[in-house]
C-alpha cells in the first residue's frame, strides 16, 4: 500500500508518497516547497492512515512474497507520479524480478518516464492535455473502504471456484 503526501492546503496535489516499507518518494521541485517540519508531519499521518488500511483491507497480514517474482502495479491514473514511484521502490527493497505499471491514462511524459524506471509500461491512452486522473473519467470518485472489502471477497470466493 501506498499513500499520497498531499499538500496541506490542496490535498488533491501530491509533493510525494510513502510505502508501507516506510520507503519515501519526495517530487523535488514541489517538496521543496513544504517545510521539514510539515513534511514529517504530512508522513507521520500518512503512515497511521497506512496501518490503518492494512488493519482494515488485508487484517493486519503483512505485505505478501514477491521476491523473484514478477510485479504488476495497477493504479487509476498516473498524474505527478509520485505514489507509483515509490511503489515500484518497494518492489525493488523486495526483490522483485520484474515490475509492470498499468494504468488507464497519464501524461505522454510520465509515461515516457515510467519506461525508464519499470521493466514494462502499460497505459491505455496519454492526452497531450492530461492535467489530472479525474479528466479521464466520466463517474471519478474515491473508493470507499466497504467497496474495496467487496471487491476482495468476491475475488477470493471466484478464486476458490476456479482454484479450490
Amino acid at each position: 500500500m501506498v499513500r499520497k503526501l498531499t499538500f496541506p492546503h490542496n490535498p488533491e496535489a501530491g509533493f510525494g508518497a510513502i510505502a508501507e516499507d516506510g520507503t519515501v518518494f519526495l517530487l523535488e521541485d514541489a517538496s521543496i516547497t513544504v517545510p521539514p517540519d510539515t513534511i514529517k508531519k504530512i508522513i507521520k499521518e500518512q503512515k497511521d492512515e497506512l496501518k490503518r488500511r492494512i488493519k482494515v483491507l488485508r487484517n493486519d497480514e503483512p505485505l505478501p512474497e514477491i521476491k523473484d517474482r514478477i510485479v504488476i502495479l495497477v493504479d487509476d491514473g498516473i498524474a505527478m507520479g509520485s505514489t507509483m514511484r515509490a511503489a515500484i521502490i518497494l518492489c525493488r527493497n523486495k526483490g522483485a524480478k520484474r515490475v509492470v505499471v498499468a494504468a488507464p491514462a497519464t501524461a505522454p511524459s510520465t509515461a515516457a518516464e515510467f519506461t525508464r524506471i519499470a521493466d514494462d509500461v502499460v497505459i491505455l491512452e496519454k492526452p497531450a492535455n492530461f492535467h489530472a486522473v479525474a479528466q479521464v473519467y466520466k463517474n471519478w470518485y474515491d473508493v470507499s473502504d466497504e467497496e474495496v472489502i467487496g471487491i476482495i471477497e468476491r475475488l477470493q470466493i471466484n478464486q476458490e471456484k476456479n482454484y479450490g
